[in-house]
């Protein structure tokens, strides 16, 4: 549309002139506006304001037979209006049939929120075999016979034999549990039903002990199939607590679990397994024959253990040449499978930061440390800080080589650990005590000696008045040492008798109403004055020890800031060339000694015949 000019609009009575002159070809009226477009016939259109319900001018433009159409917009109105309605069902249409789909599904929930969880993994989708668990040889040789009926249970039932109804997996965690239970799977090749038992327990009553019976009942219908239960211990600690008496829900989820183990219905076919890391919380009634009939330790691997572990998971990995994993099994005591995966899952990821095509030793150190000890921080900078640092890991290390009944000192270094870690002095720990289990009283007393190196060297050094608090770690592990060593191995003069127990988490149904302590007050200053006296004869054994020692402590911290990490090897050939060098120094004194004490005793004898 052209724009107005105002002047050449023309005025309301040159319009009407204009039409009796005809010079207008057509008029639109818009009433709504009040005004009219005019077409005039030279090309011009122009808008001129009118009277509202103006009759003038269409008497002018009906005798002058002018065409005059009116534009009135309702029809636009009416277009927007009915979309605006349109739009407005359309959404109300949406929401309710948002809401009958939420309705719809909150009452599907509710009708199976009693269904069980679990999860099944169909027969033969299990790719876990026992030859993919290692490092557990006498747990899998206890379990072969469960595979054994579940392939052919006529072995079994033609001479009047039952297979354990459950079957109890205890161990440290990491050990490989889960993983042994998968591995039965496996090799049976059938049905496999997995659960937390966490996910039995639900806030509303009666719901577990429903997902119990739903769970069962689903296994019947596979059977044989076998059941896992991750976390046992969730449901089955004890009972009797007193709180919540027998409407509690963990209570009633362990008795509907209880029958279906052994109730009135037989679950033939049916294995179940179950995992914990705390045995000794369950209910007596879920361990008793007809339940849980055999309980199978999971331990911590051996030496040899550890190294099929390793070569387990090297399978999938690029190892070095210089990887010896009986050297790796022999350097990881202590560790278990989830360990062992874990050191080797992060010297792969360091090789490949590395760039690097394959894992070699040194991946497999920094990844030893990383998992042990933690990430590693920004070096520290020579000052009186790092030599301090270095003389307190330099009494740890000395000590651990000088004490025969000590571990093996791996090695000492510098360099600082995320955490506040300074440095460290890093031990092998007897792996004979590890798998035995037994704890020599002079291994003991040797920790004790070792842990108060640090801050035996700080006084020999620089004086009992400027130790640090770097120690305070080191004590509290005194301190606890200490104290089990006369409260529950019997090595003080209280005797051999057992004052304390295990420290455990207090549950219900256990432990709520046990006292603590179990002797007399005086007996407990007796057993503070025996803990403070084995910490100050550690703590002057370590100065004794390291007193005539001082140039080669001297020695030993300068290599330290030097290379800032010295291995278990070398540490120890500078401590035995220094004691070499003693033992002939003290040799040589002896022998001159007794040179002149039989001078002596020659000039002594001319005298007295004189």
């Amino acid at each position: 549309m052209p724009k107005r000019d105002s002047s050449d609009t023309p005025s309301y009575s040159g319009l009407l002139k204009a039409i009796r002159d005809g010079q207008v070809e057509q008029l639109q009226l818009f009433p709504r506006e009040d005004e009219v477009q005019v077409h005039f016939k030279d090309g011009r259109q122009l808008r001129v304001p009118v009277f509202s319900n103006d009759q003038q001018i269409l008497r002018t433009a009906e005798a002058a037979k002018v065409p005059l159409s009116v534009n009135n917009g309702q029809g636009d109105s009416a277009a927007a209006g009915l979309l605006v309605n349109a739009l407005l069902g359309l959404l109300l249409i949406g929401l309710l049939v948002l809401l009958l789909r939420r309705s719809a599904s909150v009452a599907q929930r509710a009708l199976g929120f009693g269904r069980s969880q679990a999860r099944l993994q169909p027969e033969g989708s299990i790719s876990v075999r026992f030859d993919d668990v290692a490092g557990i040889d006498e747990a899998k040789a206890e379990l072969q016979e469960v595979v054994t009926f579940l392939k052919e249970p006529e072995r079994f039932t033609a001479v009047g034999a039952k297979i354990p109804r459950g079957v109890l997996l205890v161990g440290p965690p990491g050990t490989g549990k889960t993983l042994l239970a998968r591995a039965i799977a496996g090799e049976a090749g059938v049905p496999f039903f997995t659960i937390s038992a966490s996910e039995f327990v639900e806030l509303f009553v009666g719901v577990g002990a429903s997902r119990v019976r739903d769970l069962f009942r689903q296994a019947k219908a596979k059977a044989p199939c076998i059941i896992f239960i991750d976390e046992i211990d969730a449901v089955g600690r004890q009972r009797g607590a007193g709180i919540g008496g027998g409407n509690d829900e963990r209570e009633q989820t362990l008795n509907q679990l209880l029958t279906e183990m052994d109730g009135f219905e037989d679950n033939s076919g049916v294995i179940l397994l179950a995992a914990t890391n705390r045995a000794d919380v369950l209910d007596s009634a879920l361990l008793r024959p007809g339940r849980f009939d055999r309980q199978i330790l999971v331990e911590l691997p051996d030496r040899r253990g550890r190294e099929a572990i390793l070569g387990v998971h090297g399978r999938s990995r690029p190892l070095g040449d210089d990887i010896s994993l009986a050297l790796w099994a022999r350097r990881t005591p202590g560790f278990s499978g989830a360990d062992l995966a874990n050191l080797i899952n992060e010297a792969a990821i360091l090789t490949a930061r590395r760039n690097r095509s394959a894992i070699d030793e040194q991946a497999m150190n920094d990844a030893l440390e990383r998992v042990t000890m933690g990430l590693s921080a920004k070096p520290l900078q020579d000052s009186a800080k790092k030599r301090l640092i270095a003389y307190h890991e330099v009494g740890h290390a000395l000590l651990t080589t000088l004490l025969p009944a000590a571990d093996e000192l791996d090695k000492v270094t510098l360099l600082p650990r995320a955490g506040g870690v300074g440095g460290f002095a890093r031990t092998t720990p007897d792996e004979e005590i590890l798998d035995s289990g037994l704890i020599s009283k002079a291994y003991l007393q040797a920790r004790l000696v070792v842990a108060m190196g640090g801050r035996a060297a700080e006084m020999v050094v620089f004086g009992p008045s400027e130790v640090t608090q770097g120690a305070s770690s080191d004590l509290q592990m005194v301190t606890q040492i200490a104290r089990e060593m006369v409260t529950r191995y019997g090595f003080s003069v209280l005797g051999p008798v057992a004052l304390e127990q295990d420290g455990g988490e207090v549950f219900l149904g256990r432990d709520w109403t046990r006292s603590q302590q179990h002797y007399s007050a005086r007996t407990a200053k007796v057993i503070d004055q025996e803990v403070q006296q084995m910490a100050r004869a550690a703590l002057d054994r370590a100065v004794a020890m390291l007193q005539p020692r001082r140039e080669l402590i001297d020695a030993l911290v300068e290599s330290l800031i030097e290379q800032e990490t010295l291995d278990g090897d070398s540490f120890r050939a500078q401590v035995a060339r220094f004691e070499k060098r003693a033992d002939s120094s003290s040799k040589e004194l002896s022998a001159e000694l007794n040179v002149e004490a039989a001078q002596v005793a020659v000039q002594t004898g001319i005298l007295n015949r004189e």
